[in-house]
């Protein structure tokens, strides 16, 4: 039996649990879906905090300055502006929700940090852990709302939109997904989809990001005919901590925030060469920066230097971060942390407006899966977890405004149709080709590009999405080819808005155009071919 409700959100990140319960709030029915455990998101791994104005000291006004600063003039000013101002009533609103910010021990008032590309002190956090205890709190307040529904181990395939000539209107109906408990397909029924899938960092070898970051809704998004932005703005955090096996653990900024220096393999500091703000630069600078270092010194890694802070203040300031050092033999307090850059965040995605929505009536994106025109070229460290609570406040009275003056017609989604499809016998394929998108990513649209890379990338990404489309049309669906699917259209579209940026611009770095654009433009892209 299809599953009928008035909003479908994906995504259990802070973006997706946000719009469920002010959609919920204003007497509205959301199913809440998930492709794996509820608390698997990005927004549980983030560690630095959420940026907002709370000192007499600071102003609305810097605020803005930096974002803007940070994204290299392709803000959306208007946008940052809101955001900013927004931004301590949607605090009070997560303490409310049982988000207990650090406070200083001798003045009580919050204990603000400061990260790379900020002039004051107005980082939240708890801790090194922030992103965890707002996940834990929303995910509490959901369990006690009754008009949530929340369906775990499903994954989303497709957004079910009717074919029609233009100019009709093409109105949301649902989505399919697949049930992996079960093993089978599902309608799920709506007026109102939400994506808040979170960014897309598995498309690269190495990244902070969990495995569920495969970029899912913006490749739905896409296949479903909605305007995509920006894709080539792939932020790199500087500070991942360096192991052999690959693995990479961030480091959040705010360890630099309280005075952590950089240092090249013979241990000079290196950053004032670079930026007048030395390690306090904003993070596209700093990625650069290392990776310069790297090349010219054919070192592995480069070191983070906080040593001598005392092991008791980093424990209470950075426990997950020590533990994750110490788990690798490295003692914050007393050794060097051997750091390199992974691929962290992306700027672009679903360009959606200040209320979340996008070019399709009745599709919202919120999150890392959106772009409103906040962060520009280059993110400001802390700018998205606010972002995300604010879009999704804007969205769900937009969403309520969209359901309450349209008529429903989620009956009109069709149900799902198999085909004639067998059981794989070639998984090969799937983990193949993942880590080959992967590998092509890393080495050819990585920090510094070049056209001949983006070339080189596209050509063989295309190739690959081919094999995935006749895999995907001939053989029975299954996360892994979902989660491949979506991978291969997600690195396309980062590839295909690099090769439209003829310039260097924050975090799109090119040798073959190295100065910046008289006029700064986004990169847009729909979709112009039968989707996989």
């Amino acid at each position: 039996m299809p599953i009928q409700s008035d909003a479908i959100i994906i995504g259990s990140g802070i973006a997706g649990l946000s719009f469920a319960l002010k959609l919920a709030a204003k007497g509205k029915n959301v199913v809440l879906v998930t492709k794996r455990n509820r608390a698997d998101s990005n927004t549980n791994n983030a560690q630095g905090g959420i940026a907002c104005v709370m000192e007499s000291t600071d102003s609305f006004e810097s605020h803005v300055h930096d974002t803007l600063a940070a994204g290299d003039g392709l803000c959306d000013e208007a946008a940052v502006r809101a955001i900013v101002e927004a931004a301590p009533e949607r605090v009070r609103e997560l303490s409310r929700f049982g988000v207990d910010f650090s406070q200083n021990d001798d003045t009580g008032r919050p204990d603000l940090g400061r990260e790379g590309g900020h002039s004051h002190r107005r980082i939240l956090h708890v801790r090194d852990l922030t992103g965890a205890a707002i996940e834990e709190a929303l995910l509490a307040a959901i369990s006690r709302e009754p008009r949530i529904r929340l369906l775990e181990h499903h994954v989303a395939i497709d957004i079910i939109i009717p074919a029609l000539p233009p100019p009709s209107p093409r109105p949301v109906l649902g989505i399919y997904a697949l049930n992996t408990g079960e093993g089978r397909i599902e309608t799920l029924r709506a007026r109102v989809v939400v994506l808040a899938t979170g960014g897309v960092g598995q498309a690269y070898q190495y990244t902070t990001n969990p495995g569920i970051a495969t970029g899912d809704g913006i490749a739905m998004a896409w296949r479903a005919g909605a305007e995509i932005a920006n894709m080539e703005f792939i932020q790199f955090h500087p500070t991942a901590l360096y192991t052999p096996d690959g693995d990479r653990a961030l480091i959040s900024e705010a360890v630099r925030g309280e005075g952590a220096i950089l240092r090249d393999f013979d241990g000079n500091a290196f950053m004032k060469h670079y930026h007048e703000r030395a390690d306090l630069a904003p993070r596209d600078i700093v990625a650069r920066a290392i990776d310069s270092e790297m090349k010219k010194s054919g070192a592995p890694h480069l070191w983070l230097d906080i040593r001598g802070r005392g092991e008791a203040k980093l424990m209470r300031r950075f426990p997950h971060i020590f533990a994750t050092c110490l788990k690798n033999g490295v003692n914050m307090d007393r050794d060097l942390v051997p750091v390199v850059p992974a691929a962290h965040y992306l700027c672009g995605g679903v360009r959606t407006n200040l209320d979340a929505e996008s070019s399709i009536p009745g599709l919202y994106a919120c999150g890392e899966t959106a772009c409103t025109g906040l962060h520009g070229a280059n993110r400001l460290a802390s700018n998205s977890l606010l972002e995300a609570v604010v879009l999704a406040r804007n969205g769900a009275e937009s969403a309520a405004r969209h359901l309450d003056s349209t008529p429903d017609n989620a009956e009109d989604a069709p149900e799902w149709v198999d085909g004639n499809v067998t059981d794989s016998d070639e998984r090969v394929m799937l983990t193949h080709n993942r880590d080959e998108i992967r590998r092509t990513m890393w080495d050819y649209v990585g920090i510094v590009r070049t056209t001949k890379r983006l070339r080189r990338a596209h050509a063989r990404i295309l190739a690959l999405e081919n094999e995935i489309r006749e895999y995907y049309w001939n053989f029975k669906i299954e996360p892994s080819l979902l989660e491949l699917r979506n991978l291969a259209l997600t690195a396309r579209l980062i590839v295909e808005c690099a090769m439209q940026r003829e310039e260097s611009r924050g975090l799109h770095h090119t040798l073959d155009f190295p100065l910046k654009a008289p006029e700064a433009k986004n990169t847009t892209t729909l979709r112009a071919c039968p989707p996989l």
